[in-house]
């Protein structure tokens, strides 16, 4: 009874050990941040969005304008207003001020979700071709090294020559 018990805890040892021997993990790393800018998408979206935020900049720049004109022809007309007069115009600048703020707040958010529209399709298309090349050489994990800080990692292998081969790429 004692040797059957012995044989089946090494028989189940046996097993067990096959099982781990099977899991290694493969791990590779890429710079996704590298390999979107790598990549002529990037080039026309930002281009893109280069001209998409002119628009704002030469609104805003007309609202500054506004603004400082006003406030320069407050602080040169100060001392000769009434107070209802000073009154309006401190109000005037105060509303004007506040619109500039709300203006550039709005712009701002504007061009980042421009931003991610035309970026989403480009990252997604890297991360396809990333996860691709994984599947292919059989990588259980990938690490985006730009993102990633990590002191100690097991080694890996840099999947950026492949799946820059497989965007087409130099």
């Amino acid at each position: 009874m004692k040797n059957l018990f012995k044989v089946a805890l090494v028989a189940v040892c046996i097993v067990f050990a096959g099982n781990i021997a099977k899991a290694q993990v493969k791990i590779g790393y890429i710079n996704m941040d590298q390999l979107v800018e790598a990549m002529p998408e990037t080039k026309v979206a930002m281009a893109s969005i280069t001209a998409y935020n002119k628009q704002f900049i030469d609104v805003l720049t007309s609202m500054n304008n506004e603004y400082q004109s006003k406030g320069q022809a407050y602080q040169a007309q100060r001392a000769t207003m009434t107070d209802a007069i000073r009154t309006s115009k401190e109000a005037e600048l105060a509303d004007l001020q506040k619109r500039l703020q709300d203006e550039q707040t709005t712009a701002q958010q504007q061009v980042d979700a421009k931003r991610n529209e035309l970026g989403k399709p480009i990252i997604d298309k890297a991360r396809a071709a990333a996860a691709e090349i994984a599947k292919e050489k059989g990588y259980t994990y990938v690490i985006n090294s730009a993102q990633t800080d990590l002191i100690v990692s097991p080694p890996g292998d840099d999947l950026m020559p492949a799946v820059k081969a497989k965007l087409g790429l130099k």
